[in-house]
């Protein structure tokens, strides 16, 4: 059995989560500047098996497709492209970035260290979008 990844794609960072190899925990795996997203994805898909790929799809709250919508749908073809072995799944991301702040900040993270990692949120996106998608699953 191989590990799932869930991605939270932003046009600056993206939030990376990953489960254990017999998919029962996810867990935030790292923050990738976005531009250097696919180099990682080759590196990591090379070292670890990876049986499929979740992307956070980000919706209005209303259903509707949000701005960023059309590149995760972009990116997300480049992603087939090149890695055409790795089913990708769209999952429902609407709030994950809220529940994110509200996880950090009732975990005691100082302001300081919050501002300095502002990558902390998309990671932690990312495993709250792979929880639920795991979830889901079952």
């Amino acid at each position: 059995m191989g590990r799932i990844l869930a991605l939270d794609y932003g046009k600056r960072r993206t939030g990376i989560a990953v489960t254990d190899p017999l998919q029962i925990i996810a867990n935030g795996l790292t923050t990738v500047e976005t531009k250097q997203l696919m180099a990682f994805l080759t590196d990591y898909l090379a070292r670890e098996c990876v049986e499929q790929i979740v992307v956070g799809l980000p919706t209005q709250t209303d259903g509707s497709p949000s701005e960023n919508q059309a590149r995760v749908r972009s990116f997300t073809g480049q992603l087939k492209k090149m890695f055409p072995d790795v089913p990708v799944t769209f999952y429902d991301e609407r709030y994950t970035s809220v529940i994110a702040q509200r996880v950090i900040l009732d975990s005691g993270v100082k302001k300081k260290s919050r501002r300095e990692n502002k990558g902390l949120v998309d990671e932690i996106s990312a495993t709250i979008i792979l929880q639920d998608f795991l979830q889901a699953m079952r």
